[in-house]
């Protein structure tokens, strides 16, 4: 397996390119587009005032003038936390699918205790969820985390157009997520594509679980009703380590064992089943993400790797865990890890579409002379 002389990508990813010099397609886009999206100097603090003067103009004498998705993951709370310090008034929502650790629920909380912000939270109907998660794993693709992305999404956008609110801020940011390769997933808001998984695996109909169309997300929202979605996170100089240390100081934050530990689900998924099933170890895009934006060096990168995924006697309590939950035996969850592999494309999707609206983009653009971007 061939490694990246400069991040720790690898050939895990099927697209990857390295130059004469061995380093990838990740940290030449990363350098020519990604870095210039990310303002961590003076120049970041200016755009962002003119961004949240924005949101404070077009939010006066609403209830709220923007929204906010909050997993009790560190970017999220980060980002809670110094949205009360800008002085905005949010709409906090947290998607409830059904895996919360409590540790996740303590933090969140927490958090909201602190900034005295209101929170709603969606908790979305378990049997329709459980029914979607155990036909994406009968589908047997890489993108388990769909479903839950999906619904945490369409509940963001509903939510907002029901109180009116035209801008959501999001807690992902470049620093730690620049790296991702287009060979892992497919887009998880794609409602065709989850429709088509779930009408060839599902067996009940999904009459509570909300989903975003193509025409919605692409078209709706952003130019008839004139919502944006904002991350903040790029226009600071974001250190994720710092931010944690920051939350543990100010709020008692408590930090979870693993990655995404927010959730039993995607700590279970990210940590087991993408690098048994399918080889992708996503540890690999965070640790190059903070390596391309001077977080982390690569030397610290391949001694974490090198760290196991998994303690053993956790992952048995999280596979068992996962079993009761979901109602299938432990002989029925190694049946599923065992099936054949299969790609998200094998099944109806948008990308045709996809293709189109961003030719559309571009011409509409060149005829406008600017930009035409959706998100800040």
């Amino acid at each position: 397996m061939k490694i990246c002389s400069r991040c720790v990508m690898d050939t895990s990813d099927a697209e990857i390119v390295f130059d004469e010099a061995g380093v990838c397609n990740h940290c030449h886009k990363f350098d020519n587009v990604q870095s210039r999206q990310l303002f961590s100097d003076a120049s970041g603090e200016q755009r962002l005032q003119k961004i949240i003067g924005q949101i404070k103009k077009d939010g006066s004498g609403k209830d709220y003038d923007c929204i906010i998705g909050l997993s009790g993951g560190v970017d999220s709370s980060y980002l809670a936390v110094k949205v009360k310090d800008l002085g905005l008034r949010p709409l906090v929502v947290h998607v409830d699918a059904g895996w919360n650790s409590e540790l996740a629920v303590s933090n969140i909380e927490k958090i909201v205790k602190y900034c005295g912000f209101d929170l709603h939270t969606h908790v979305i109907n378990w049997e329709e969820i459980r029914d979607l998660q155990l036909a994406y794993m009968k589908a047997a693709v890489a993108n388990q985390d769909v479903p839950q992305d999906h619904a945490f999404f369409a509940s963001m956008y509903h939510f907002a157009v029901k109180n009116n609110i035209k801008y959501i801020l999001s807690g992902g940011n470049l620093a730690t997520e620049a790296v991702f390769p287009d060979t892992w997933h497919g887009s998880a808001m794609d409602a065709i594509n989850l429709k088509a998984i779930h009408k060839k695996y599902g067996e009940r109909p999904l009459r509570d679980y909300k989903t975003i169309s193509f025409l919605e997300y692409y078209f709706w929202y952003p130019f008839v009703k004139g919502m944006r979605t904002v991350r903040p996170l790029n226009f600071m100089a974001y250190d994720k380590a710092k931010a944690e240390t920051f939350l543990q100081e100010t709020i008692g934050y408590r930090s979870y064992a693993r990655k995404h530990g927010e959730s039993i689900f995607t700590k279970l998924f990210q940590n087991y089943y993408l690098p048994t099933k399918f080889g992708y170890d996503k540890r690999k895009l965070h640790y190059s993400s903070m390596i391309l934006s001077g977080q982390m060096t690569r030397d610290e990168a391949q001694a974490k790797l090198a760290e196991p995924l998994y303690d053993a006697d956790e992952l048995q309590f999280d596979i068992e865990y996962f079993c009761k939950k979901m109602r299938i035996t432990l002989a029925q969850f190694e049946e599923l890890m065992n099936a054949p592999v299969h790609d998200y494309s094998e099944f109806a999707n948008w990308d045709s579409r996809q293709r189109i609206a961003k030719k559309v983009q571009m011409i509409v653009q060149r005829a406008l002379g600017r930009r035409i971007n959706v998100y800040s």
